[in-house]
C-alpha cells in the first residue's frame, strides 16, 4: 500500500489534474479531491473504486483507475531509480576517500592487511559497487607490485642464484596466485600472505558485473561462432544440425496477431488454388459472347399500331368516366358505403342451433366417447364422481403490481421548513459535542470587513494591512468552496440528459395505453408531419402512421401522461382545419382529425414511429393484421367510410 505525503501530493498535483481531465474529458475537482485523499490514507482500489462510484459513472471510474495503476508503476519506479542514483553517488564519494586512503596507506606500509583487517574487508565486500571494486582490484594489484618489488630486492642483495624471475601480474586471481607464490619465499608467513591476497582476487572477480565482467572474461567464456552449411542450416563443428529453440508469443495480442497471420496466409493460399483450378479447368459446354458487338438491324412499327394505341386509350378515358358516374350515383344512394362495410365488417361464425346430447367438458367422466350410447342411455364412469370439489387455481391479474403500493406522504411548506430547521439544530449540538469533548478543533471566526474590528479587536489595530490581507483571503477562501461545493453538486449532460429522459418515460409493465386517431389527408402537409412524427419520439412513444387517400391512421402506445400531451398536440395544437384537401367528388374541404379509440393494451405492438405509404386498402389491412391490430384499421376506416357517405 503507497502513502503519500502533503509535500509529494503538493509535487504531483498537476500530474493528478492532467489525468483526470484525460480520463474524464474535463477537470472535476470532487474526483481529483477523492483521489488525493485516498493516496494520502493508503492507495487501495477496491476502496477508491467504491468512493469513485459516487461521483462518475462505473466506465468513467474503471479508465481513471486504469491510469491511476499505471501513473503510480512510473512513479514508484522513478523513485526508486533516484534514491538508488543518490545511494550510488554517496557511495562513491566514500570509495574515493577510502580508496585516497588506500593508497596513501599502501605507499607508506606497503605489508599485507593482517588477520584482523580480513573479517571486516569480508562483510563491506557484500555492499561494493563497481567502482570501489575497480578501485580495490587497482590497489591490490599496486600492493602486489610492491611486494614483488621489495622482494626482488631482497633476493639481489643476497645473491640467491636460484631465485626465480618475477612475473608480470595478471587479472586471473589464480595466475597472480601463481606468479606470486614463487617470488614470495617458502616462509609460512609468505605463503599466506599470497593466499589471502588470491582469496581477495577472487572474491573481487565474483563481486564483478557490467562493463567490468566484460573485460575479464577468459576466453573460454566467450560466445560460439555461428556455423552455417551450404543449405544455411546451423551446425556445431562436428557438421550436426543444432536445433536454436523459438521464442513462442505469451501476450494474448502476439498470441491474435500469429493466428491471424496464419489465418491469412491459409486464405491466400486458398485463394491461389481456386484461381489455379479456375485457369485450369473449364467447362465447353457454357457458350461464350463473341468479343465483337454485332450491329442491330432496322426494326419498323407495323401499320396502324399507334392508331389501335389511341383506340385503347379513348376507350380507358370512356370507361373512367362511365365509373366516375356509377360511383357518384352509388354514393348518392347509400349503396357504395354498404358494400364497404360489408367487406370490412368482420365475418360472424355460424353457429349451430342445435343442443348436442353431450359437451366436451363432461369427456372426463364419459365411460366411451361424447358420441356412445348404450340402451339410449349416457354411459358414465362411477369411479369417476366423489364427493370433492375441485377449486382452480386462485391467479393475480396482469394489470396488478406484485408489490403493493402505499401512498407518499407530502408535508407542507411550513412542515418541511420546521423538518429541516430541526434537523440543522440536531446537527449543531453534535458538531457542538464534538469541539466540547475535544475531538474536532474548533472553526475559526467568520471574519468580513464588516466585523473585523468588532472580532479582532486590538490585533486589527496593530497590523490593520495584514489583517485585512488575512480576512480578504478567508472570503476568498469560503468563496472558492462555495463554488467547489456547486460545482460538485452539477450534474453532467449525460445525467441531465438521463434526469429528462427518466421524467418523460414512463412503466408500461402492468398495461400500455394505446391511442387511435383519423386524419383526413396528411400526404403532402410537411410541416405538421414532421411535428407529429418529432413529439412522438421527443415523448419516447412507440406506434405507426398509415397513410391512405381519405384516411390517415395515426397510433400511438405509451404512457397515461405521454398519451395526455400527444392527445392535446392532435386536438388542440395542430390547426388541421387551416389546410384544404380534396374529397372523394374532387371538391376542396377543410383537413380534419379525430380520435377513434383510446384504451390499454397488454403488450407494445409497434416500435419507433414511422410512416408508411400504402396504395390500397387491403394493403394496409394487412398491415395492421402483420401486427395482430387489424380492428385499430377497421375502426378508422369504417369511420371514414360512414364520414364520406354523410358529407354526399
Amino acid at each position: 500500500m503507497s502513502y503519500f505525503t502533503r509535500k509529494d501530493l503538493t509535487d504531483v498535483q498537476s500530474d493528478l489534474e492532467r489525468m483526470v481531465s484525460n480520463a474524464l474529458g474535463a477537470p472535476n475537482s470532487n474526483v481529483l479531491q477523492i483521489v488525493q485523499s485516498s493516496l494520502y490514507s493508503g492507495y487501495d482500489r477496491r476502496r477508491i473504486s467504491e468512493k469513485l462510484a459516487t461521483a462518475i459513472d462505473s466506465k468513467s471510474s474503471s479508465r481513471l483507475l486504469e491510469k491511476l495503476d499505471s501513473w503510480l508503476i512510473n512513479y514508484q519506479n522513478s523513485q526508486k531509480l533516484r534514491k538508488r542514483h543518490h545511494e550510488g553517488e554517496d557511495a562513491k564519494e566514500r570509495d574515493m576517500k577510502k580508496g585516497r586512503m588506500n593508497t596513501t596507506e599502501s605507499y607508506q606500509r606497503p605489508e599485507v592487511r593482517s588477520d584482523a583487517e580480513m573479517p571486516r574487508s569480508e562483510t563491506n565486500s557484500t555492499k561494493l559497487t563497481s567502482d570501489r571494486i575497480q578501485q580495490m582490484m587497482l590497489n591490490a594489484q599496486r600492493e602486489i607490485e610492491e611486494r614483488k618489488r621489495a622482494l626482488k630486492n631482497v633476493t639481489s642483495h643476497k645473491d640467491v642464484p636460484d631465485a626465480p624471475r618475477n612475473v608480470l601480474p595478471t587479472d586471473d586471481p589464480s595466475s597472480a596466485q601463481s606468479n606470486v607464490l614463487p617470488s614470495m619465499g617458502n616462509t609460512p608467513e609468505d605463503i599466506e600472505r599470497a593466499r589471502k591476497i588470491a582469496n581477495l582476487q577472487a572474491q573481487i572477480k565474483a563481486k564483478l558485473s557490467g562493463s567490468l565482467a566484460k573485460i575479464i572474461t577468459p576466453l573460454s567464456e566467450r560466445p560460439k561462432p555461428l556455423i552455417l552449411d551450404s543449405e544455411g542450416r546451423t551446425v556445431d563443428k562436428s557438421g550436426r544440425e543444432v536445433n536454436i529453440p523459438t521464442l513462442a508469443p505469451t501476450l494474448k495480442a502476439n498470441i491474435r496477431a500469429k493466428k491471424r497471420e496464419v489465418f491469412n496466409k491459409a486464405q491466400l493460399n486458398d485463394r491461389q488454388i481456386d484461381e489455379s483450378q479456375e485457369t485450369t479447368f473449364f467447362d465447353d459446354r457454357i457458350n461464350l459472347k463473341a468479343p465483337v458487338r454485332t450491329k442491330r438491324a432496322l426494326r419498323f412499327h407495323e401499320p396502324g399500331k399507334f392508331q389501335q394505341m389511341a383506340e385503347k386509350m379513348r376507350m380507358k378515358k370512356q370507361l373512367e368516366k362511365l365509373q366516375n358516374e356509377i360511383s357518384q350515383i352509388a354514393r348518392r344512394t347509400g349503396i357504395s358505403s354498404a358494400t364497404k362495410l360489408a367487406l370490412i365488417a368482420p365475418k360472424q361464425d355460424n353457429y349451430s342451433d342445435d343442443v348436442p346430447h353431450m359437451e366436451w367438458w363432461d369427456s372426463v367422466i364419459l365411460a366411451d366417447d361424447l358420441h356412445t350410447l348404450k340402451d339410449g342411455k349416457i354411459s358414465i364412469r362411477d369411479s369417476a364422481i366423489t364427493n370433492l370439489i375441485e377449486h382452480p387455481t386462485q391467479m393475480k391479474p396482469p394489470s396488478e403490481p406484485l408489490k403493493p403500493i402505499y401512498m407518499p406522504v407530502f408535508l407542507t411548506k411550513k412542515e418541511q421548513k420546521k423538518l429541516r430547521r430541526q434537523n440543522r439544530r440536531e446537527a449543531w449540538k453534535e458538531e457542538q459535542e464534538k469541539i466540547r469533548l475535544g475531538l474536532s478543533a474548533p472553526p475559526e471566526p467568520k471574519l468580513r470587513i464588516s466585523n473585523l474590528m468588532r472580532v479582532l479587536g486590538t490585533e486589527a489595530v496593530q497590523d490593520p494591512t495584514k489583517i485585512e490581507s488575512h480576512v480578504r483571503e478567508q472570503m476568498a477562501k469560503r468563496q472558492k468552496a462555495h463554488e467547489e461545493a456547486n460545482a460538485a453538486r452539477k450534474l453532467t449532460v449525460e445525467q441531465k440528459r438521463e434526469k429528462k429522459i427518466r421524467k418523460i418515460k414512463e412503466d408500461t409493465s402492468l398495461g400500455v395505453h394505446v391511442a387511435v386517431y383519423r386524419v383526413k389527408d396528411l400526404h403532402d402537409n410537411l410541416s405538421k408531419k414532421f411535428k407529429v412524427e418529432t413529439n412522438a419520439k421527443q415523448l419516447h412513444m412507440t406506434g405507426a402512421i398509415a397513410l391512405f387517400r381519405d384516411c390517415c391512421v395515426v397510433v400511438i402506445e405509451g404512457g397515461p401522461k405521454q398519451q395526455k400531451k400527444f392527445k392535446r398536440l392532435m386536438l388542440n395544437r395542430i390547426k388541421w382545419e387551416e389546410d384544404m384537401v380534396k374529397n372523394a367528388d374532387g371538391n376542396e374541404v377543410p383537413n380534419k382529425c379525430c380520435l377513434v379509440w383510446e384504451g390499454t393494451s397488454q403488450r407494445r405492438h409497434f416500435g419507433e414511429v414511422k410512416f408508411k405509404n400504402f396504395p390500397m386498402e387491403k394493403m394496409a389491412r394487412e398491415f395492421f393484421q402483420k401486427h395482430l391490430v387489424e380492428q385499430y384499421w377497421d375502426l378508422a376506416y369504417s369511420g371514414a367510410v360512414l364520414e364520406a357517405s354523410e358529407d354526399t
